[in-house]
This record gives C-alpha cells, structure tokens and sequence, in this order.
C-alpha cells in the first residue's frame, strides 16, 4: 500500500480542511471514477450529493460494495431529464459541481450514437443550464477524456491548446462536450461573480472497483477467473494509464484551485502519466495483470472488430504539474498493483468501504513525486 510520508506537500493532498463542510454535486457517482471521487469527499468532510443513473445490475459496482454511505445523498435519475436535474440543483445547491457523468463507452457509441451524444451533450447543457444564477455557487468542473483531441496517429503528446476533434460518436460527443462549456463560460459565466467553470481531460483509468462494460482490466480479471484468456481488441495501442486516485487527486486540486484563484487558474488541464513513465500498450498492460495475480492464461487478439479505434494516444500533463504542483505519485506498476490488491481483498469478501478508504489514506500518505520533465516542458 506504500510507505506513509513524514511531510505532505502539494496541494493535490486531500488531507486539508478546504473540502469540509463544502457542497459538492457529483454526477455519475454510482461509476467507476464517481463512486472514487464521492467515497474520497465524503472522507473530507464534504456534504456530497451524487445524481447518476442507478448501476448496473448484471454485475458489481464500486458504488454498492462502498455502501453504507453515511454523508452521500444519492438521487437516482437521468441527465436527460432536464426537471431532474434542475430539481437536485434546486435542492443541494452546490457550491462545486464535479460533473462525471457520461456515457463512456466508445463501442457503445458505435452502437447507440443518439443515447451518446444525448446524455454527454445534452445532458451536459441541462446541467449547465439548471446551475445558472445559483448564488452559492463557485466552481464547475467538467470532466471531458484523452480522446477529445483531433488525433492524427502520430502520437505527440496532446496539449491543451490543441485542436479538439473526434472521430467515433464518443470521442466526438465529449469534443461537443466541451464546446458547450465553452460556450456557457463566454454566454453565461463570464460576469464579475460568475462561477468558474472548466474542463478537466483524464487518461485511461484503471482502479480496484471498475467492473465496466468493454473495460480491459473488468476483462481481464473476468476472463481469468474463467479461466481463459484475456480478448484484446488492440493489443499494441498505447494509452495514457494511470491510477484513479492519481487522476481524482488532480481533478479536486483542480476544483480547489478554481474556487481560490479562478483568475489565475486554466480553464483546461491535461491529467495523465509522467513522461517518465514507459509508454505501455494494451497486451503488456494484459500480461502484468495476469503476473500480478499469479495466473497463465495468456491472451488471444479479438476477430471481426467492426469499430476503428485510435491506436496511439498520450497526453501532455506538464500544465497541471505547473499550475497545480500535481503529479502522479502511483507509476504503472504500482498502479496495477494496488489494482489487483483491491480485487483480490474483494474475492476474499472483505468490507471493500473499509479497503478503498485505506486506499485512499495510503494514497494521501505517499510523498509528492519529486519535480520531473512534466513541469519543465
């Protein structure tokens, strides 16, 4: 779990009192990154409430092995349903909005491209909407992805002030996601008093607790204890992987840093991997996992994929190293680690609230990264 620290710098340490006693909406908490990002305010003090789509029932969730959640106040309903929305503002009335919900799946996207772009788009102006003229409130963070740039396979590391772009209807959906809020900030946030509002781009997430649909990790583990082998879809692409702590840590540094400096704070912030770190592709990432739990199954590459997939993409995180002090404190091998040491303590039908709070202490404890090629590029 990591050594605990004598000294905690950065201000991406969750252990401080700026988030106790905050209002704080979250959408998309009964997710993967939401139910994280919930169990971690709700540990600050914060009073949470989180609006989502009730989870799946055909398999676990982070969000149900979490519970009882004693300061979370959960509303279970669509962003699409714009009077939903409008209601839970009206009756939390947030001082920061963490906004998370999506539908993030790009073979889904594929699949059901008007459930997409309704729910990532419209669903992202009902939010936007709703929370105009909300005198408490302060900040907005729009949480978007890696694949909102115009990728053209090269793999250059993306910056922010890259053109967005987007192929496949999810990339695309969270790129329109995006010009929304860009559009809200200049139409309607932009007076003296307004709300800061910004976007935050997240690499490829991996974490104990993520049992998602068309997820490599949720597959892998899923297939192994099959025992077969792990289907890769594209075993050489390269993704920005890191941990969920890593990447919540700079979401909420981010949301801190708005609400004390919104003049002097980006208004988009890359969160992905050190570029010391090695770049890793889809069929080692496989083969760690597989190590880690001490299983041999190998893997098999998938056939008749009908769904085009960009198979190099990296960011550039060195503004928010720069902005925020924030770098990831987890590489990918202890990423992967703590990964498999959380499912394998939820096999062994341990109290998984209990477990992904340690999680997040020991998360707290670790040093800072020392100061890298992040900040100065």
């Amino acid at each position: 779990m990591g050594q605990r620290a004598g000294a905690l710098e950065g201000v991406a340490v969750m252990a401080n009192a700026f988030w106790r006693g905050k209002r704080v909406l979250v959408t998309g908490h009964t997710g993967f990154k939401g139910a994280w990002a919930a169990l971690w305010l709700e540990r600050a003090g914060a009073h949470v409430t989180g609006f989502a789509l009730a989870p799946p029932e055909d398999r676990p969730s982070l969000y149900a092995s979490a519970a009882p959640w004693p300061r979370l106040n959960t509303v279970i309903a669509d962003l699409r349903d714009a009077d939903a929305v409008r209601r839970v503002v009206e009756a939390c009335d947030p001082e920061i909005v963490i906004h998370m919900a999506a539908q993030a799946l790009v073979r889904r996207s594929y699949r059901d491209p008007v459930e997409t772009f309704g729910t990532n788009v419209m669903g992202t102006v009902n939010l936007l909407a709703a929370l105009a003229h909300r005198p408490s409130l302060r900040t907005i963070l729009v949480v978007t992805s890696d694949k909102v740039y115009a990728n053209d396979g090269t793999g250059r590391p993306f910056r922010e002030d890259d053109p967005l772009g987007g192929d496949d209807p999810y990339s695309a959906s969270k790129a329109a996601t995006e010009l929304v809020a860009r559009s809200w900030r200049a139409s309607y946030f932009g007076g003296a008093g307004s709300p800061a509002l910004a976007v935050a781009r997240g690499g490829n997430v991996i974490g104990g607790g993520d049992w998602g649909e068309d997820r490599l990790i949720p597959d892998i583990i899923r297939n192994g204890i099959q025992g077969q082998p792990a289907v890769l879809r594209y075993p050489e692409a390269t993704r920005p992987w890191q941990h969920v702590l890593d990447v919540l840590s700079g979401y909420l540094a981010y949301a801190e840093r708005l609400m004390l400096k919104p003049g002097e704070t980006p208004t988009s912030l890359n969160f992905g991997p050190s570029r010391d770190e090695p770049t890793i592709c889809v069929r080692e990432i496989a083969e760690r996992v597989q190590a880690e739990l001490g299983w041999s199954h190998g893997w098999i590459a998938e056939t008749g994929n009908a769904f085009p997939e960009k198979t190099l993409l990296t960011l550039d995180a060195s503004l928010a190293a720069k902005t925020l002090s924030w770098r990831p404190k987890l590489g990918i091998s202890e990423a992967l680690a703590w990964t498999v040491r959380w499912h394998q303590a939820h096999a062994a039908g341990q109290k998984m609230r209990d477990v992904s709070l340690a999680d997040i202490a020991a998360y707290e404890a670790l040093p800072c990264a020392a100061k890298n090629r992040m900040a100065a590029e």
